[in-house]
């Protein structure tokens, strides 16, 4: 059988350098494996929480399906969707919502900065925060769920949300009695490149210091060219490992390219020069992409065949996932009685005893809930020392007993 593999791209903005290196051409060539079978959607209900402008989501959702596209994306070898085209995510979310614990949700990072920044000036907690940051969790845990999905690429700050829909998806089975939906790990990316930006800080767009991905090669070479670098002149030597420009041109040559690169460096190569050198390594890759990417954004329709058809692939599997579900909580014709007593209800009333287990896993804590036939309800990892790890271990029994 072969591992699933889900990518969600949030539609708020338009493609840069760092989402090229970090997130699309790897992800593209985790494609390639034959053992793999690859979800890519546009997280376009994601985007929803935090941009309000209707025709910002429309024109990022054009601009990210066709750079996924002009990179090198076959549709035909993936499923590949919009979000909102598959009804089932939705109302998954809310069947997952009614057995997500509420401080669960207390503890989601996002949510937990925002109400850190709102009291650090004095504003009430949940001042300007949405209900839509606030349930985060859960749709990313339905998006994920609803394929039984087997891992999800993520950075290291993002693998609480994977925790989260792990926890979510064992509650749902341990309330309803069955094995409903796979458990989910996060695929930590640890080798993936992060580039800095313009100012040397990462590229992102939350300090509008990103270089765009698909600029005309005039534009992309004004861009290089404001990079900022140190004082340090022609002739004197410079370290590699401290130069932004370096850095995005490790991302993008090979070991022999960069090797040349870092000699030129240590023989005191001028920032102008490097920066030009930069700029024709990045548009060799980039320009019969970037001719592609022109031709699908001036066609949109294609795209919208393209994500239309995903999107009958994907609904094909959530769909019975969906049909099962509603059987399992109760939501089911009235036509088709039953005298079963339902195993909720048989689970509230026969409560196995629970017993925490803490344990240490590489450089960090774990947690693991068993019941009286050792069968793991709950595992989350990660804390910095065992007391912390049963601490959640208990707020997790105490989880479970309250359902």
């Amino acid at each position: 059988m072969k591992t699933r593999i889900l990518t969600g791209i949030t539609t708020t903005g338009t493609p840069h350098l760092g989402n090229y290196v970090g997130a699309i051409r790897p992800a593209i060539a985790a494609s390639h494996n034959p053992d793999a079978e690859s979800f890519f959607f546009l997280a376009d209900y994601h985007a929803l929480i935090k941009c309000d402008d209707p025709a910002r989501i429309q024109q990022s959702t054009l601009e990210i399906a066709a750079s996924w596209l002009a990179v090198g994306l076959d549709p035909e070898k993936v499923v590949f969707y919009r979000q909102s085209d598959i009804p089932e995510i939705p109302e998954l979310t809310w069947l997952l919502t009614c057995v997500t614990a509420k401080g669960l949700l207390n503890r989601a990072h996002a949510y937990k900065a925002a109400t850190d920044a709102n009291r650090a000036t004095g504003e009430d907690p949940d001042a300007g925060i949405n209900a839509g940051l606030y349930m985060y969790p859960v749709l990313m845990a339905a998006d994920i769920l609803a394929f039984n999905t087997n891992k999800v690429p993520v950075g290291r700050d993002q693998v609480q949300h994977i925790e989260m829909a792990r926890d979510i998806g064992q509650r749902f089975n341990h309330i309803y009695g069955g094995e409903y939906f796979a458990l989910p790990e996060a695929a930590i990316e640890e080798n993936v490149a992060t580039l800095p930006g313009l100012d040397g800080r990462k590229m992102s767009k939350s300090y509008n210091n990103t270089i765009p991905l698909w600029l005309p090669e005039r534009e992309l070479r004004k861009a290089i060219l404001g990079i900022v670098t140190n004082s340090q002149a022609p002739g004197e030597a410079k370290n590699p490992d401290d130069s932004n420009i370096f850095a995005i041109y490790q991302a993008f040559a090979n070991a022999e390219e960069t090797a040349a690169m870092r000699q030129a460096f240590a023989a005191g190569i001028g920032w102008g020069d490097a920066k030009q050198k930069l700029h024709k390594r990045i548009n060799v890759e980039l320009a019969p992409m970037r001719e592609r990417y022109e031709t699908l954004i001036a066609k949109p329709g294609e795209i919208e065949e393209a994500l239309r058809a995903g999107a009958k692939k994907a609904r094909a599997l959530a769909q019975p996932l969906l049909v099962r579900l509603r059987e399992a909580v109760g939501l089911r014709s009235l036509r088709e009685t039953t005298s079963v007593v339902s195993v909720a209800k048989t689970a509230r009333i026969e409560k196995p005893a629970l017993q925490p287990v803490v344990f240490r896993e590489a450089d960090a804590f774990a947690f693991k809930v068993l019941d009286a036939k050792k069968t793991v309800l709950v595992e989350r990892g990660g804390f910095a020392d065992p007391k912390s790890a049963m601490a959640a271990a208990r707020e997790a029994m105490e989880r479970l007993q309250m359902s």
